[in-house]
């Protein structure tokens, strides 16, 4: 057998395909866009014949509904209670694929129905495919589903952290969430590793007390996206294929001002540059990036329909994006751009991009800086006097008690998303250009 990862750098997690002896292929916790799978199948001359879920995901939407329209079998947790066609499987029972056996382990912690998969082969035990338990120098989150279930789940991931550990040091560890990811409790490592090299640098592992590990992770949680409350549904009951969704278009600018009254987003994808010298008025700054899903899924209302503006390229990556969290209501995107949009008369919006310097001297004549950042980055340092709200926060419905505002963030994407959030409720925003490190590295006054 062969275990070929497929890194998904956008959400931080990592899928995989399991060959098995040259002929069949297995795709564990794939994502939704499934050419990835098929691709690399018919690269190596694989039989892609079945799908294997460790859990129902949070952050993005399974592949298993178009590889099982493909003539895949679908195997997820029995706990999952997942409506559509497939087996469910529980502690202890086998998946026998031909030489090598994928032994299912009850973790409950990251959720409530969690598996892992031990892989078997002659010689014993290979690996383990873990999920949303262990994972590269840490585990995963428990706070995903129901508050009031937080604890409970965070106590089994306790025990289930030490009892994916029991396994032989050599075996390999290949986790579905790691570095980047919102799934992460603490900050982890990106790719596979081994049980013995987690046993022996993994900090969750190096906690003996339960209350202790119960404190700690807790104590570690930031703010995730909103769209996570929604993806378990959606996962469970499995989701519509991708063919059976209406085609983009390119949409004449004006009807897309008429979409926009009637509640339609228009989610400007292109750099921060070109949103600052000029975009549709109300249209939301999220550039096209790694990250755009992640940032789509916090600041716009799940599943909300929305129009993109940016080049082809920008616009059929952010398209596979949306849906790939279950974003489904792609209208397309504004025909002809923002030339378009200013050949049909409709009006065009800009938005400053400070200097450092500039910026303190806007401060000094009454302008309010807003810290548009992670607590945990606000914890190491941020700029005195500064409001903080993060961007999930703002497009929750916070802002400052003033209208004239400096957004700033670590690089400038979250400030513009941010300011273009407040610049819809009529606020008057500029960012600081460079973010936060633009401003320490003048000099200017930064509280540590």
């Amino acid at each position: 057998m062969k275990v070929h990862p497929i890194p998904d750098g956008s959400l931080g997690n990592t899928s995989y395909l399991l060959e098995i002896g040259g002929t069949s292929a297995v795709a564990i916790d794939p994502r939704r866009d499934v050419d990835v799978y098929e691709e690399a199948a018919d690269r190596l001359g694989l039989r892609l014949e079945s799908v294997v879920e460790t859990h129902l995901h949070a952050d993005f939407v399974s592949g298993n509904m178009e590889l099982a329209a493909a003539g895949a079998s679908i195997v997820v947790p029995a706990g999952a209670e997942s409506t559509f066609p497939h087996r469910g499987i529980s502690e202890g029972e086998t998946l026998d694929l031909g030489g090598v056996r994928l032994r299912a382990l009850e973790t409950p912690g990251h959720t409530p129905e969690h598996l892992a998969y031990v892989v078997e082969g002659d010689d014993g035990v290979v690996g383990v495919f873990s999920g949303g338990s262990l994972i590269a120098g840490g585990a995963a989150r428990t706070d995903l589903i129901d508050p009031a279930l937080t604890e409970q789940l965070t106590r089994d991931q306790f025990a289930s952290l030490r009892r994916v550990a029991e396994l032989p040091d050599a075996a390999h560890l290949w986790p579905t969430h790691g570095g980047g990811s919102f799934c992460s409790a603490i900050p982890a490592s990106a790719g596979a590793t081994t049980i013995g090299a987690e046993r022996a640098t993994n900090p969750l592992l190096a906690i003996t007390d339960e209350e202790e590990f119960v404190r700690e992770v807790l104590n570690g949680y930031g703010s995730f996206p909103a769209y996570f409350l929604h993806l378990r549904v959606i996962n469970q009951r499995g989701a519509t294929l991708l063919a059976d969704l209406p085609l983009p278009r390119a949409v004449p600018a004006g009807e897309v001002a008429g979409l926009m009254e009637d509640g339609v987003w228009l989610i400007d994808v292109r750099s921060v540059d070109e949103w600052a010298a000029g975009h549709p008025r109300g249209a939301i700054a999220i550039a096209e990036r790694p990250a755009f899903a992640s940032w789509l899924g916090w600041v716009i209302p799940f599943g909300a329909p929305v129009v993109f503006l940016g080049d082809e390229q920008a616009v059929a990556s952010a398209t596979v994006a949306a849906r790939g969290i279950g974003y489904d209501d792609v209208r397309g995107w504004v025909d002809g751009g923002l030339d378009g949009w200013t050949a049909a008369g409709l009006p065009v919006d800009s938005v400053e991009s400070l200097s450092p310097a500039d910026a303190l001297r806007r401060v000094e004549n009454g302008s309010s800086l807003v810290d548009v950042r992670a607590r945990s980055e606000v914890a190491v340092a941020t700029i005195p006097g500064a409001a903080q709200i993060e961007v999930g926060d703002i497009a929750a419905g916070k802002q400052p008690g003033v209208d004239d505002l400096i957004t700033y963030c670590a690089h400038g994407e979250r400030a513009a998303t941010a300011a273009s959030l407040l610049e819809h409720r009529g606020l008057r925003v500029a960012t600081l250009a460079g973010g936060f490190p633009a401003w320490d590295e003048a000099g200017l006054p930064v509280q540590r």
